[in-house]
């Protein structure tokens, strides 16, 4: 059975985890493989630490988007791929790989899985959730200090200069290219139970 490959998109902060989580919780994470654009980013071990900070991880070019093309392909053929691991402190691919096997549901998440044509045509259903600036701002802020061990100043300055620009050039204009737009996230219900449906019925054999 060819994989069901769903497209979860959205800015940062916007709500797509909890998208994702309550799919899997309802399909049943043993039938569900989720792959993260954010493992597919390029290695900076070439770079001085000070120069990887200094890069603009918001733009499509700073992930390895083909590759990560080339897993879903041999995915649908019935093959495991070795997905990349990713040190976001560091800014770095660790040495190691996390072996993904084909599953009935192949769940992709990432701000700009849209704005890549060639990945967006390989996905059967694409959902962008949708929420407002300052929300989004908050949880980034949130999310940056406690995870991934950053500085507030730090936050906000990169928030400026690249997180928002960007934004607005690839990640807003890509909604266009959804099937279900999720307004206010993880939060609305009827468009969760709308998904939840579709989902179902595209399983039917």
């Amino acid at each position: 059975m060819t994989p069901l490959i769903i497209g979860v998109a959205g800015g940062s902060g916007s709500g797509k985890t909890t998208v994702v989580e309550h799919i899997i919780e309802t399909i049943g994470a043993e039938d569900i493989l989720l792959m993260q654009h954010d493992s597919y980013y390029r290695d900076l071990k070439h770079l001085p630490f000070e120069e990887r900070t200094e890069q603009n991880f918001d733009h499509p070019s700073s992930l390895e988007t083909e590759l990560m093309i080339r897993h879903l392909k041999a995915l649908k053929e019935g093959y495991q791929v070795k997905v990349p691991i990713y040190d976001f402190t560091k800014h770095i691919r660790k040495e190691e790989t996390k072996l993904a096997k084909p599953k009935k549901i192949i769940l992709i998440d990432g701000i700009l899985i849209f704005s890549e044509q060639n990945l967006r045509e390989q996905m059967d259903i694409k959902l962008y959730v949708d929420t407002d600036d300052d929300i989004r701002l908050l949880r980034r802020i949130q999310r940056d200090i406690v995870e991934r061990d950053r500085k507030l100043e730090n936050v906000l300055t990169q928030y400026e200069k690249f997180v928002r620009p960007m934004h607005l050039e690839f990640v807003e204009p890509s909604k266009r290219y959804a099937d279900i737009i999720i307004p206010r996230g993880g939060k609305n219900e009827v468009a969760l139970e709308m998904v939840n449906a579709l989902i179902q019925d595209r399983l039917k054999p």
